[in-house]
């Protein structure tokens, strides 16, 4: 019997139609094995992925491969996603075993969860003797499997190991970092490494606050060019915004075309705070689209952001997706459609399959005459509105706490921004207004969503979907991003009680996922028990869960004034400074933060009866140091600590600067606030 139909996951959704008797993750399963004395197949997965849906097709759809699951295992179906702690354990398991990890992710484990055996995606007839093999080995060789795995169990505990060296995050070692995402860098395509390339969102981030406290030319160039590539190459959707998940080449050229929300969240800040520091047209344009894309395609009205559009489309990857010059000419006309093949890159030849291109930027707009620019806005509408009648792929609806909280987080930034860099007079003013009004509300939503529907009795759940909050408990990453997201909308909103909300979180997460070392585990001290406790500190395709908490402690305590939060982060992070210098790579958002602690970070609070209008604020949000906070509001504020006893000079607009509660004298004037912060 299938027991995936009641499950709140898309994915877990997908196969419940399958002959595979499938479990959802419960202790349930684990005793049935031990009753049928049966090992476990734990198949691990997401629904936007490419190769997992092949592997349902071929495998998992089959009548024949589900009676062979069926008579000898106990098959549970596991959307990692929704279920980061138990994806973390596997993975861990399947990187010590094969030196490589991905999904599908494929582990046969004894009846108490122990792995033995554990791989990625398998073709049918591969799969079918494995399933022959496994079965096998453990009926007539038991013993080895069960040595097997204790030694895989013994590399997970090692893996995710607390209590390793520690020092603080100095200069030196953020220089360091700095120095090493230099040398790898690669100077002609922009980004690092080769193929598959993914977004390096985390890296930019670091990089474009250690280029304002140190000047670095080289840091801020290698974000311009990488952000510049990324944007002009396939990665970047050129009709609707927002970007996939990775390329499959090293320049950027045909993308794996799923859409996730926590890449197009981190592109949205790097674009946004390039577009802050350097005032560049193709940031702020492709700022303003990836916001409207989150606002548009990924936003549900009264709930949160979606998680993911999928790669395929009616089992075809990219069908949405490619074009041919002929298409472009069916959609624009002869003349638009040869003039936006030349423009996008399209050729007879193709740079996907079967002689279809993904479209590229190949030439400059924004900087580009007026009418050359009013053409390609007219050629992207009609393209647009043509690839809308074609077939759509799915969206994965479920909306995964720590994702929405790094969405929150960038599009209050967005918003912060756009009120500054964007003059009445601008041509396109009338559109960012738009943009900016629909992504208010948005964000505002989701906030409500998360705090109303995920917050539940004092604790974060991971993923909900219809309104409907899942049974899996928030792990470490969901508490760091929402309670970030929550300081960053009190900076918006001047309201209290999203500092409250955030307080309350982080209070949990030092009361329950804090390690003795100073460090943080991913899970809960009374959270179900894994055959290991998972605390990885290092950024991969989002924050770390201690990234993350760190972020959001850094954030409060600057907001509160309550030291002990800092003190808190301090440690945290002094348990990641010995990788930083020496993995930069997988260290982003653990660097990002500590430029900001380094920087102070700044606490700027501005006492007006105009926080939208008035000069100081706009200053402040302009000239902000990295990570400072911003608040603005009356003298004495309910709920907004920083403009506690902070009253107007001489009856006017004042700003306070602190650095680390250390505070300098307010000022009344634009120049004398821009001075305290350059």
């Amino acid at each position: 019997m299938n027991r995936l139909a009641q499950a709140t996951s898309p994915y877990l959704l997908q196969h419940a139609d399958n002959p595979v008797d499938w479990w959802p993750w419960c202790d349930e399963a684990f005793a049935e094995a031990r009753r049928r004395d049966v090992p476990v197949l734990i198949s691990v997965g997401y629904s936007a992925c490419h190769w997992c849906h092949v592997m349902a097709h071929e495998s998992f759809e089959d009548e024949t491969v589900g009676a062979l699951v069926n008579a000898g295992f106990v098959a549970i179906k596991v959307d990692r996603e929704e279920r980061p702690d138990v994806d973390a354990v596997y993975m861990t398991a399947t990187q010590a075993m094969t030196g490589q990890g991905g999904w599908p992710m494929t582990v046969f484990a004894t009846p108490d969860g122990t792995p033995f055996f554990c791989g990625t995606y398998f073709p049918k007839p591969n799969f079918v003797r494995l399933l022959d093999s496994v079965g096998t080995a453990w009926r007539e060789q038991r013993e080895a499997v069960l040595r097997q795995g204790a030694a895989v169990v013994e590399a997970i505990g090692g893996a995710q190991a607390v209590g390793g060296p520690t020092a603080p995050l100095t200069a030196d070692l953020l220089d360091a970092a700095a120095t090493q995402l230099a040398r790898e860098y690669d100077e002609t395509n922009g980004g690092f490494g080769g193929a598959p390339k993914f977004p390096p969102h985390m890296n930019l981030l670091f990089l474009l606050r250690h280029h304002q406290r140190t000047g670095s030319a080289e840091s801020l160039e290698i974000v311009r060019h990488t952000a510049e590539a990324m944007a002009r190459g396939g990665l970047h959707d050129q009709l609707a915004g927002g970007f996939a998940r990775y390329s499959v080449d090293a320049h950027w050229t045909v993308p794996h075309f799923e859409k996730m929300l926590y890449d197009n969240a981190l592109l949205l800040r790097v674009y946004t705070q390039l577009w802050r520091l350097t005032g560049d047209l193709l940031a702020r344009r492709v700022a303003r689209d990836t916001a409207r894309f989150l606002a548009d395609e990924l936003h549900r009205p009264g709930d949160g952001f979606a998680s993911a559009l999928d790669a395929d489309t009616d089992g075809v990857e990219g069908l949405t997706y490619a074009w041919t010059p002929a298409q472009l000419v069916e959609a624009l006309g002869e003349d638009d459609g040869r003039w936006a093949a030349d423009l996008f890159d399209v050729t007879e030849a193709g740079t996907f399959e079967h002689g279809t291109s993904v479209l590229r930027l190949a030439r400059d707009v924004d900087d580009a005459d007026p009418e050359i620019r009013d053409r390609w806005r007219g050629v992207v509408g009609r393209l647009l509105a043509a690839r809308d009648t074609r077939p759509q792929p799915a969206r994965d609806d479920k909306v995964v706490a720590a994702w929405n909280g790094l969405a929150i987080t960038a599009l209050v930034e967005f918003l912060q921004v756009a009120a500054i860099q964007v003059a009445p007079d601008d041509e396109d003013a009338n559109l960012m207004d738009g943009v900016a009004i629909v992504v208010d509300g948005a964000l505002r939503d989701a906030a409500e969503h998360l705090a109303g529907v995920h917050l539940v009795d004092g604790r974060l759940r991971r993923a909900s979907r219809d309104k409907t909050v899942g049974d899996p408990a928030g792990v470490l990453e969901d508490y760091g991003c929402v309670a970030e997201a929550f300081c960053a909308l009190h900076q918006l909103t001047g309201e209290g009680r999203w500092l409250e909300l955030a307080g309350g979180l982080l209070d949990v997460a030092l009361a329950r996922f804090a390690a003795p070392d100073g460090g943080f585990y991913d899970t809960a001290d009374d959270a179900e028990r894994l055959v290991a406790r998972p605390a990885d500190p290092t950024d991969n395709a989002t924050p770390s869960g201690r990234s993350a908490i760190v972020a959001a402690l850094t954030a409060y305590a600057a907001l509160s004034g309550e030291t002990r939060y800092r003190e808190a982060a301090e440690a945290a992070l002094s348990t990641v400074a010995p990788i930083v210098g020496r993995h930069a790579r997988f260290t982003g958002y653990a660097a990002t933060t500590g430029e900001a602690l380094l920087s102070g970070p700044y606490e700027i609070a501005v006492v007006t009866d105009d926080p939208a209008g008035d000069p100081l604020v706009a200053a402040a949000h302009r000239h902000a140091p990295p990570g400072a906070v911003v608040v603005a509001g009356r003298p004495d504020q309910p709920g907004m600590p920083l403009l506690a006893d902070r009253p107007r000079l001489d009856g006017r607009p004042t700003a306070y600067v602190c650095r680390g509660f250390v505070c300098q004298r307010p000022v009344t004037s634009v120049e004398d606030l821009v001075a305290q912060l350059t």
